[in-house]
């Protein structure tokens, strides 16, 4: 038994939010009340801490198969575990993909492993073909959660519709990376910096919102369930709440880096700031907040993007792959930029990491209430520590390292278990 005492519980399902003990027995959180007495718990002070529900992530990439250079199901979900996560959802753009049941299978088995909840996602199409969609049903019996070609867009409508079609036949839903390659220049800089500065045409806005109009319309039309990954323009949140209040079924993600920086990280930190879709101007990085403050953006979603130093650190920046490593820095970017603005409560801000993503794939996570899972969180809101360059993860391609951010992560517990303690 594990007995947490004395910290601010904060279960953004049901809007508790005080200082109470919370005891633990097995895989279950047993018992929430004021003052908790039992003598065979091992006990952790949680004074002065926030006690919540286990971060979950839905846009992971753990490069298992084939990449495990750069990161694997293991390191992954350590580096999840130090940022608080204990649900996490992986994306399939892999070596070989994830597009049939053998691959899916081993890769299930490699999470298995782990000590927190790591799900996977199978492609839409058979390796990312962008034509041939894969076998979602045999897909689902198998254990994905839902579908995504993320990281190549879905430039077919046929497709497109075709795969919405199925999707809802099935119960389940497709994410989509929303970058028409048509309107793109070079990936990874916003149009504005790449003309000025590098002067070169880069990842326009309209490849972006023009592709989430098209598609979230086509959702609308089959009233199938449409998930819109990390979008980043101003433009991009106009519609998709243009689509919510038609009555579309579409949700939206952000990732911090969107609600924090702009692209003029690029001329600071180089390949490190370099990422699709791209670092924004201050205009977007606002409309992103408003976003997430009006509730059109109902899930903070990393984008884990672990890449080796050797890829990264090359001389033409261009060559450079795409990505950044988040899992580690994104409870203290949402604390630093949205919670201390004043834009977000904690609870706002925990919903948006936990019960939010959880409800989308059913999970039973996401919440901190008696009977529920004991998978938590016991983090200091308010602590400040400088992002350092060691993570837990393969990578250290961030952005953020040698940056002042509030919160630090003081335990992940994860089916009743630490797994991992500061």
């Amino acid at each position: 038994m594990l007995l947490i005492k004395n910290g601010r519980v904060v279960d953004p399902k049901s809007g508790f939010d005080q200082v109470a003990d919370v005891l633990v027995d097995g895989k279950k959180v047993v018992k929430i009340a004021d003052s908790i007495e039992e003598a065979n718990a091992e006990a952790i002070d949680a004074t002065g801490l926030v006690v919540a529900p286990g971060l979950v992530d839905i846009h992971v990439h753990f490069r298992e198969p084939g990449q495990t250079h750069k990161e694997d199901i293991h390191t992954g979900a350590l580096a999840a575990a130090a940022g608080g996560f204990t649900s996490v959802v992986m994306m399939a753009n892999t070596n070989p993909t994830i597009s049939d049941v053998k691959t899916l299978k081993e890769v299930l088995a490699s999470a298995s492993k782990e000590n927190i909840h790591v799900y996977t996602n199978a492609t839409v199409t058979k390796n990312f073909d962008g034509q041939n969609l894969t076998d979602f049903k045999a897909l689902l019996e198998n254990g994905a959660i839902s579908f995504s070609d993320d990281g190549i867009p879905l430039q077919s409508t046929k497709v497109l519709k075709e795969a919405l079609d199925l999707a809802k036949a099935n119960n389940t839903f497709i994410s989509v990376h929303e970058e028409d390659p048509e309107l793109n220049g070079i990936l990874g800089f916003n149009e504005g910096i790449a003309r000025d500065k590098f002067h070169f045409c880069g990842a326009t806005g309209v490849a972006e919102y023009s592709m989430i109009a098209r598609d979230v319309m086509i959702a609308y039309d089959r009233g199938a369930h449409l998930h819109i990954q990390h979008l980043s323009k101003a433009e991009s949140v106009k519609v998709v709440e243009f689509a919510q209040q038609l009555g579309a079924n579409v949700t939206a993600e952000a990732a911090p880096q969107h609600f924090s920086k702009t692209e003029d990280l690029l001329l600071i930190k180089g390949s490190a700031a370099k990422m699709n879709p791209p670092l924004r101007t201050e205009k977007d990085r606002l409309a992103v907040i408003e976003g997430l403050k009006s509730g059109v953006i109902s899930v903070i979603a990393t984008d884990h993007a672990p890449h080796h130093a050797d890829e990264k650190n090359v001389e033409d920046i261009t060559k450079a792959p795409s990505g950044m490593t988040g899992l580690e820095t994104s409870l203290s970017l949402g604390l630093t930029n949205l919670v201390a603005t004043g834009d977000l409560t904690l609870s706002e801000l925990l919903a948006k990491m936990t019960i939010n993503p959880s409800s989308m794939y059913d999970f039973d996570a996401g919440y901190l209430a008696e009977n529920g899972p004991a998978d938590i969180v016991i983090f200091a809101d308010k602590e400040e520590r400088v992002v350092s360059d060691h993570f837990a993860s393969k990578a250290s391609n961030s952005p953020f390292i040698g940056e002042k951010l509030q919160g630090v992560v003081k335990y992940t517990i994860c089916d009743g278990n630490i797994v991992y303690k500061a």
